[in-house]
């Protein structure tokens, strides 16, 4: 009694601590943005407005001392662990508002509180430590997967923007008049990163590298062949709407075909999570039910069954979600 009531208590401080860092990255996220649609109004703007944006900007990052503390320690281990910084680029990618180590402190406690509610229901540790790892794969994982899906996104509004942004072009409006005007129309993720590209040509930069940066930041292919081909133009001449029409039924095309693609790979995928997930589900529905049936499973070798089924069950995933992935 006295262990669940101590996992409780850790559990409920953990989840306060993830709870306000979250809020924090949402605040602050929203100070920033109110900062940048600032600056649409030039510098004579910039005055008491400013001043009382920059306040709360400074009041929403001040945090107490011990988060303070865990996130410039995490911070720290960071740095010296990934020195080139690719948790901080793909948590840009993923449009995830959190820093790397502060990222790095939810997912501790996430996995933490996690792995401490699995031991407490199952009556077994060793469950826990396994959520407990599979949380930290999860949370290692999870940027990658929301870049994923926001450059699958993206992939799909891509055609559908180019050909706005060509009939613009028709109707007489400048390239730049054109993206702003589909920023406009469009939905995010699309119009979040062509509205980062406007901002980047009123501080100066040409349209052609802020497209470029785009395409680097969010890593589609079919948008790299798009800046591509527009810097060519630029360079050559012609007639840039005839060429993004032509970009965007070549993209629609391929887009089509990846649909047809995932439509008839779909049963692999769920076949693979469903092998996979049903013996975790089965083990643990077993251990809370029931716990001395699958107590020879945590001692001597019912232990070394149990690494072989993971290890098994985890080569026959890989397996599965290899033969499924078809390149387009």
């Amino acid at each position: 009694m006295m262990s669940i009531l101590i996992s409780i208590v850790v559990g409920i401080g953990l989840s306060t601590i993830v709870v306000g860092f979250l809020l924090r990255a949402r605040d602050r996220a929203a100070a920033l943005n109110s900062l940048m649609d600032l600056a649409r109004f030039g510098e004579d703007a910039f005055d008491e407005e400013e001043e009382a944006q920059i306040e709360q900007a400074k009041s929403v990052i001040d945090v107490s001392t011990l988060s303070r503390g865990a996130v410039s320690l995490a911070g720290r281990l960071i740095a010296q662990i990934d020195g080139q910084g690719a948790l901080a680029a793909s948590l840009e990618r993923a449009r995830i508002p959190l820093r790397a180590g502060e990222y790095v402190v939810v997912g501790s406690c996430v996995s933490t509180v996690s792995a401490l509610l699995m031991g407490t229901i199952t009556n077994s540790w060793i469950l826990g430590g396994m959520i407990f790892a599979m949380a930290v794969l999860g949370a290692a994982k999870f940027p990658t997967f929301r870049s994923a899906r926001r450059r699958k996104a993206l992939s799909r509004q891509l055609p559908d923007a180019l050909s706005l942004i060509a009939s613009s072009l028709s109707a007489g409006h400048t390239f730049l008049r054109s993206i702003q005007m589909m920023c406009e129309e469009a939905d995010p993720p699309l119009a979040d990163e062509f509205g980062r590209v406007v901002f980047e040509v009123r501080l100066g930069a040409p349209l052609v590298d802020a497209l470029a940066n785009m395409s680097d930041r969010v890593g589609v292919a079919d948008l790299a062949w798009v800046v591509q081909a527009i810097r060519i133009q630029q360079t050559v001449g012609g007639k840039l709407a005839d060429l993004l029409h032509t970009l965007s039924d070549f993209i629609r095309a391929r887009d089509e075909v990846r649909r047809e693609v995932d439509v008839l790979t779909a049963e692999g995928r769920i076949s693979a999570w469903v092998l996979g997930g049903m013996p975790i589900f089965l083990l643990v529905a077993i251990q809370t039910m029931n716990p001395g049936y699958a107590k020879p499973l945590f001692e001597g070798s019912g232990l070394i069954a149990l690494a072989f089924t993971a290890a098994s069950i985890c080569v026959g995933v890989a397996v599965i979600f290899k033969m499924v992935k078809i390149e387009v």
